[in-house]
């Protein structure tokens, strides 16, 4: 894809860069990101570390539960001036844990485009049912209302799901479906495809993170799942796709019954491998590895108690 073409890709997209930090004797120093075009938001944030409770990352680490940040001021943002002048106006951390460890803190910025539909929302647990804690939709703003008022139990719609099944969860056709409980007003903002992500923190604090999608701005073009428990894939680190969908190839589940088409992955083969073998997020920003036609990934680990059970990923 020309460089052109890509530029104006990320432009439409509602997920504008990426970041991993890794914890490091003590600090967050960032292992890898995907600023796209905001080179001067990427040279800041290559010198800048936190310790824990400090910035965005530092205070995810602190509070063991992933933050959204709906305005970048300089009360709560150290780069908050960088980021004005990348356009990008919402934050995202994510808090990995295996067990009471900290493993990475993955941060997602979006930014304010009047067009740009989507949403990544925080859903977290109190008496026995699933309540929205945190939210960015950027103008999807009659779909952030409804969800405001609306509560999972387990089982129930796509965070619930996620819930109960204990594992990532892949719904299409969001617009559409009796089993995503905001359907109609889903189809109304042009939300098309949701991924549900647990997560827990080092206290047992379930919650799931849910990304979803429409097509004029999509949060990716590519969604995975791989399964990499031993009672999958045996006691070889390894891990099998699970499901998929594609804006190019289409679904990516296994389609032949039995499944003896189905794709496996070895620790350390491919950007997928690199999770399965470090244990921590990947990201790739220059399509080094990825299927043809994308260029950026994000592969985010799902771990139980201490153990890699999932991997998530998107594409770009």
């Amino acid at each position: 894809m020309p460089a052109t073409d890509i530029t104006t890709e990320r432009a439409n997209c509602f997920i504008k860069a990426a970041e991993i930090w890794l914890p490091d004797d003590g600090v967050l120093t960032l292992a890898m990101a995907d600023h796209g075009s905001a080179h001067g938001f990427a040279d800041v944030t290559a010198r800048t570390t936190f310790a824990k409770a400090e910035g965005l990352p530092g205070k995810a680490w602190e509070q063991g539960s992933p933050i959204v940040l709906t305005d970048l001021n300089a009360a709560n943002f150290v780069r908050h001036e960088a980021a004005r002048e990348a356009g990008m106006t919402c934050a995202i951390a994510v808090p990995i844990f295996a067990g009471n460890a900290l493993k990475a803190v993955l941060v997602i910025f979006c930014g304010d485009g009047e067009k740009a539909v989507g949403a990544i929302e925080l859903w977290g647990e109190r008496d026995a049912r699933l309540r929205l804690e945190a939210g960015y939709y950027g103008s999807a703003t009659d779909f952030e209302s409804v969800s405001q008022d609306v509560v999972f139990a387990r089982g129930h719609g796509l965070p619930g799901g996620v819930w109960s099944a204990d594992m990532p969860v892949l719904m299409r056709e969001i617009g559409t479906s009796h089993a995503f409980v905001r359907s109609e007003v889903a189809q109304q903002a042009g939300l098309d495809t949701g991924l549900g992500i647990p997560l827990t923190g080092p206290g047992g604090e379930n919650r799931v993170v849910t990304l979803l999608s429409g097509g004029d701005t999509p949060l990716a073009r590519r969604f995975e799942i791989w399964d990499a428990r031993e009672e999958r894939v045996g006691p070889h680190r390894r891990a099998v796709r699970l499901d998929g969908i594609c804006e190019r190839e289409g679904p990516l589940w296994p389609k032949q019954n039995p499944p003896v088409d189905i794709v496996t992955i070895n620790a350390w083969q491919g950007p997928v491998g690199q999770v399965l073998g470090t244990g921590v997020p990947h990201i790739v920003n220059d399509g080094v590895g990825l299927p043809a036609g994308y260029r950026s990934m994000v592969a985010l680990p799902v771990y139980r108690a201490e153990t890699l059970a999932f991997i998530t990923a998107w594409y770009l």
